[in-house]
């Protein structure tokens, strides 16, 4: 490996390990959570069917792979965390983050919606939805603004061409590249 790849490899790798102890402590936190408010589907005088278990486990697994997909885009290209305090150095608009602008958030919403199908769980579904409204304001009242400041016309080209929660399938491969300055 050349001399000048190295400090690059190692800070790749550094960026990895604090977004592995990042997500897991998230992860760790909401499934937590999820499965304390677990207690409450007493209250509730009916569940979620047992055909509901299989296609649980499905959700569970594409979000996961999808928040995964979105963590790796970030340490490699992004140089940096998922983290909102340790955010990527460089403007991310491949991988997932080319057809929707907020895959991680989904992936997140795919893995606790999938884990309240997979446990029956009404209590864990309605956390789901109760976070949904209030990720959106994060993302609309933080998040953009700090990154419109931050990558200024990069991302102002990016809000025009990519959705905010509705993914965007291009019909051409000459869709797929988004125009940045």
């Amino acid at each position: 490996m050349p001399a000048s790849a190295k400090p690059l490899f190692h800070q790749t790798w550094f960026n990895g390990l604090r977004s592995l102890l990042y997500a897991s402590a998230f992860i760790a936190f909401f499934a937590w959570l999820a499965l304390e408010l677990r207690a409450f589907d007493n209250n509730f005088s009916f569940a979620l069917p047992a055909a509901t278990v299989a296609l649980g486990i499905i959700v569970m697994l594409a979000g996961a792979s999808l928040a995964i997909s979105c963590i790796a885009t970030f340490v490699i290209r992004g140089r940096g965390t998922p983290a909102l305090f340790d955010p990527p150095r460089q403007f991310v608009a491949i991988g997932p983050y080319r057809y929707v602008r907020n895959p991680m958030y989904i992936g997140g919403f795919a893995l606790l919606f999938g884990l309240a199908l997979a446990l029956r769980s009404i209590s864990i579904l309605l956390m789901t939805i109760v976070l949904m409204p209030l990720c959106h304001l994060l993302v609309v009242l933080h998040e953009e603004p700090s990154l419109k400041h931050k990558f200024g016309e990069t991302y102002q080209n990016y809000l025009a061409t990519v959705r905010r929660w509705l993914p965007r399938v291009p019909v051409s491969p000459s869709e797929n590249a988004i125009p940045l300055p």
